[in-house]
């Protein structure tokens, strides 16, 4: 993968969380604050816990940090797959937010 094809994927995954992030607020009794700087997303749920998102583009990898760890991503050319085996980037960023928002969040892409 070009560092231009890794920039164009990874900018869909960070547009399609703040996306989600809106209509999670907009459908249920949902708090999401989403802040972007650059290759960065942090969300802020209501108890001020946060997760992290980044792009790492040398690596080109998308990185999550939320308060169970920290967890890298690939794309394989049809999803972000955990570089350990821990399953795709949705579907953990959904199991994670739900986690910390204390309540079933379901991002996708």
């Amino acid at each position: 993968m070009t560092d231009l094809e890794f920039m164009d994927q990874a900018e869909r995954v960070l547009a399609g969380v703040e996306i989600c992030c809106d209509r999670l607020n907009d459908a249920a009794d949902t708090d999401i604050d989403n802040q972007r700087v650059g290759g960065m997303v942090t969300l802020t749920f209501a108890n001020r816990s946060q997760i992290v998102i980044n792009l790492q583009k040398p690596l080109h990898e998308v990185w999550l940090a939320a308060r169970c760890g920290g967890f890298h991503y690939r794309f394989d050319g049809q999803a972000w797959l955990d570089t350990k085996g821990q399953g795709e980037f949705w579907s953990s960023l959904s199991r994670y937010a739900s986690e910390q928002a204390d309540q079933a969040l379901d991002f996708k892409a």
